[in-house]
């Protein structure tokens, strides 16, 4: 069965750890002020490193301010406000219409200020809360902030006079809503005097025989059952404990049957070509116009791969495509979108043609040429006499299905190329 009593207990970042530590000591020794920025993956244990450090200080911090972002709704100075939730603010030396707009207070009648003015007044909430210190401020999940919690983090990690060691985490740029403002924000914290700059990478096999022997504290936890669950995880701990919750809540036992048959999976041949447009990354949209099928039938395959697999999102059955690509059968083509190819690679995609195409722009033109293989301009079939039969368009058709109404006789084409001549 699954330990179920406590959280769990970080694993493989003991040095990450150490460094947090002599950080305070230095600053509560009366140094100036600090920033520690630690980077990584969601899930990736950040909260949890941050958390047994803090627990670790000695002495312990006076103050903690600790805050994070709301995802879903993300307004002004959520990290303020997050620190504000349930304080006294009678004392704060700031009036009340500015503290209605930091502490997102619907109650409280609220006058227009500054953006300039209303962040000077919340380094000054800041700096009257920290006090004489030493103080801890604790900044989850940078990458979500608003754009003014961005500019108040940054001037706190400018406040060189300020006794306080500042803690921040955040998943990398590319996850936030604004790449760029992120990325400066990490720049200008990370790049302080004396900042410390921690990026977590995956658990190895050991960190996670670790977590392992954690949940299942009663029962041994054999290598190979190691070795699968760091393959389907990718040595993150949130997924790690996930898996565990989800799948192998009865025994390690269970868990590795989970894990040791799911490679062996039996799929039809549709449902091998929309695994391989998710390992491509496509929405069900774009597959369905790949497959050209409807959108409720890749929902469909797409469920159907999820039992089979016996997996629970789409970014783990691509993942397992990439990593069980020998497992299943293998197609004789690869499916492919045309939303992202040229027009060159759709109709090298046909396959083989014995007879001319031209271009869009060269039909409406009226010119021929050598270059791709398919069919003359209908506009000249007309001419000649020889076609009256609408034609679609070739591009809508799937690799590697001929048309006979697209197929024409050797004599029509030579007599239409002697008129073009």
């Amino acid at each position: 069965m699954v330990n179920n009593v406590g959280p769990l207990r970080m694993v493989g970042r003991t040095r990450e750890r150490d460094e947090l530590i002599g950080a305070w000591s230095r600053q509560a020794a009366g140094g100036s002020g600090r920033t520690a920025v630690v980077t990584g993956d969601a899930g990736i244990g950040k909260s949890l490193l941050v958390g047994t450090a803090l627990d670790a200080f000695d002495p312990p911090p006076r103050v903690v301010l600790a805050g994070t972002a709301r995802v879903h709704t993300p307004a002004p100075y959520d990290w303020l406000a997050a620190v504000l939730s349930g304080r006294d603010t009678a004392e704060l030396p700031v009036p009340a219409d500015a503290l209605g707009w930091l502490a997102q207070d619907p109650d409280v009648p609220i006058q227009r200020y500054a953006p300039t003015a209303l962040l000077r007044l919340a380094v000054r909430v800041v700096r009257s809360l920290v006090a004489e210190g030493p103080a801890v401020l604790v900044v989850e999940d940078l990458h979500a902030l608003d754009p003014a919690s961005l500019n108040l983090v940054g001037e706190m990690a400018a406040s060189h006079d300020l006794p306080a060691l500042m803690l921040v985490t955040s998943q990398p740029p590319d996850a936030a809503d604004s790449p760029q403002l992120a990325a400066r924000t990490l720049a200008r914290v990370g790049g302080a005097p004396g900042a410390i700059r921690q990026h977590l990478g995956p658990l190895d096999a050991t960190g996670v025989g670790a977590i392992l022997t954690q949940l299942y504290p009663d029962a041994a936890v054999p290598d190979d059952l190691v070795a699968a669950a760091l393959a389907r995880t990718q040595g993150n701990p949130y997924r790690l404990t996930e898996l565990v919750a989800t799948a192998g809540s009865a025994g390690p036992e269970t868990l590795a049957r989970q894990l040791l048959n799911s490679s062996g999976a039996e799929l039809t041949a549709r449902e091998l070509e929309v695994l391989a447009c998710l390992a491509e990354g496509m929405s069900n949209k774009q597959v369905a116009r790949s497959l050209d099928i409807s959108i409720r039938t890749v929902a469909v395959h797409v469920s159907n791969l999820l039992r089979k697999t016996r997996l629970t999102s789409r970014t783990e059955v691509a993942l397992w495509a990439v990593q069980h690509r020998g497992a299943v059968r293998v197609r004789t083509h690869t499916p492919v979108c045309r939303s992202t190819q040229t027009t060159t690679d759709r109709w090298a995609s046909m396959g083989p043609r014995r007879h001319r195409v031209v271009l869009p722009a060269q039909e409406a033109e009226g010119r021929p040429t050598d270059a791709y293989p398919g069919r003359l301009p209908r506009a000249r079939m007309r001419r000649a006499g020889r076609d009256d039969r609408p034609v679609r368009p070739l591009v809508h058709q799937r690799p590697g299905r001929a048309r006979p109404d697209l197929l024409r006789a050797p004599s029509l084409l030579h007599a239409a190329d002697r008129m073009a001549r």
